[in-house]
């Protein structure tokens, strides 16, 4: 059994990618995930292995695209405005069909905001990071552990589908230390990486790493591959937890990462008040598991609250999964306020009546 160790959640970031196979890292420092590239750049030239700090956030996403198209591991990490700088890059990328794993720290925004903690970037990362009909697979892990687990995955994940993968935490997970266990994990049985352009070898005609379709012909055919993909993922790689749904609720939270801990909270002291409460905790944001409101739809008396970091982003991803069949609340901090369970319980009583 592997020994577990107290690490910081970036740290952890960085020991999870190297001990998945990563070869090569290019980054660029943003609070509050710059800790990911500092462990990289100790580490990855000890093992024979690839830190670039790029020059920008632009250049680093197009060092990825160069590194994935020779068909290696790679990552990058960043915060809200750095991803933000690469979302063409990831636009590419997918359009390529090529692998990687692109860690987002959030941060509060819109602009250069603040560096503390926040769920706001659900958007982007869910619909569209950068131009075209492309998605990509979207982890939110809510503790560190989970955060190295779900960066192996995502390695796995990118390489068995061609995709960029993201995984998405926030300022809180990336600053905090929790004893984590680095076990050995049965990896995916993958196909071979013929499409690479790592010289000719045994092939006749060189691999070409492109996504430039002139003829529109050419561009639809090519995108209705990529929609044929992604609806591969959706049916394969959701991930959701269902937390204390064993019977029915009073009401069901839908949480995400740092907020879900404190939803598990609330859950408790809920419970002490005689008020049920369930959880609902996406770990796949994309694809989002509306499977699991099917599954407890008829097990909510007052329906559901989507609770985030954010000013109303997942709730919309809620409220279409329900599909009108219950109410669904909302309640948010945003700018990097993390919500209390005083806070989140209030609302709740709000809703179900009770003593608060």
């Amino acid at each position: 059994m592997a020994q577990k160790v107290l690490m910081k959640g970036n740290e952890a970031i960085g020991e999870a990618a190297i001990q998945a196979g990563c070869q090569c890292f290019f980054g660029y420092p943003i609070t509050p995930q710059t800790e990911v590239a500092a462990y990289m750049s100790k580490k990855m030239p000890k093992i024979g292995r690839v830190f670039l700090q790029a020059e920008s956030e632009v250049a680093a996403i197009n060092m990825v695209y160069g590194a994935a198209g020779t068909g290696v591991r790679c990552m990058t990490s960043s915060s809200s405005p750095g991803i933000s700088l690469k979302a063409e890059g990831v636009s590419y990328i997918a359009g390529a069909e090529l692998p990687c794993v692109i860690i987002n720290i959030v941060r509060g925004g819109p602009g250069l905001g603040s560096i503390q903690p926040a769920q706001s970037d659900y958007f982007q990362a869910t619909k569209g990071l950068g131009h075209g009909d492309y998605n990509m697979p979207v982890y939110a892990p809510s503790s560190i552990q989970e955060m190295v687990d779900l960066i192996q995955d995502a390695f796995d994940v990118a390489d068995e589908y061609r995709t960029p993968v993201m995984v998405m935490g926030d300022g809180m997970l990336g600053q905090m230390m929790e004893p984590v266990e680095f076990k050995e994990r049965q990896r995916r049985e993958l196909p071979e990486k013929t499409w690479a352009a790592n010289g000719l070898g045994d092939r006749k005609e060189h691999n070409v790493i492109n996504s430039l379709y002139l003829q529109s012909e050419d561009l639809e055919r090519h995108n209705i591959k990529l929609q044929k993909k992604y609806a591969a993922i959706k049916e394969n790689e959701v991930k959701y937890e269902l937390y204390n749904i064993d019977s029915t609720c009073d009401l069901i939270m839908v949480s995400y990462g740092t907020t879900s801990r404190i939803c598990k909270n609330v859950i408790k002291t809920a419970e002490e008040k005689g008020v049920k409460l369930g959880l609902i905790r996406p770990i796949t944001l994309w694809p989002f598991p509306a499977e699991a409101f099917d599954k407890t739809i008829d097990l909510t008396k007052h329906g559901y609250i989507s609770v985030e970091m954010s000013a109303g982003q997942m709730v919309e991803d809620v409220r279409l999964s329900v599909n009108g069949r219950k109410p669904v609340e909302f309640y948010g901090r945003t700018g990097g306020m993390v919500p209390t369970p005083e806070e989140i319980l209030n609302k709740v009583m709000e809703i179900v009546g009770g003593e608060k």
